[in-house]
């Protein structure tokens, strides 16, 4: 089974959106919907990286919640930056944050976390992946946010993925 379906998830969404998109359940449209949904998975399986190796779960789910938090947060912050934008421009700035993190899905779980948090961007990965520059909306302290960034993202990851 696991020959004929690598991603039986993947498929089935597969599967759904396509009925969604072509907005019929006739007989040809389930079949081709069907095929679509066995064939591409088969067809990308090669493309797909090799899981993450999970270790602290009850640290995953506390960083889920340390990020929605910080998410709210920055956005209020963000929002409040724009609106005085006028009489107080924001200082961004790019930061270079010295990285622990080597694994690869670490990093990569890194990359999702500073796009979805309102306010920073992540920039740039040195090639020897020892520092991040990332971009910030408005920045008071250099040294408090890396170290904001390091407790808050880099060291739950390491213990999670590494």
């Amino acid at each position: 089974m696991k020959r004929w379906l690598p991603s039986p998830w993947l498929s089935l969404g597969l599967f759904v959106g396509w009925l969604l998109l072509v907005r019929s359940t006739s007989p040809g449209q389930l079949l081709l919907g069907l095929l679509v949904a066995v064939v591409m998975p088969l067809l990308m399986a090669p493309l797909r990286p090799t899981p993450g190796p999970l270790r602290r779960w009850g640290v995953l789910l506390l960083l889920i919640l340390r990020v929605g938090r910080d998410v709210v947060r920055s956005a209020i912050e963000v929002a409040r930056g724009v609106l005085r934008a006028r009489r107080q421009p924001p200082r961004g700035t790019f930061v270079v944050v010295p990285l622990e993190l080597r694994d690869a899905h670490a990093l990569a779980s890194l990359a999702m976390i500073s796009a979805v948090i309102p306010g920073t961007v992540w920039s740039e990965l040195a090639p020897d992946r020892s520092s991040l520059l990332v971009h910030v909306f408005d920045l008071d302290d250099e040294a408090a946010f890396i170290a904001h960034f390091k407790a808050d993202y880099e060291h739950p990851l390491k213990e999670i993925f590494e």
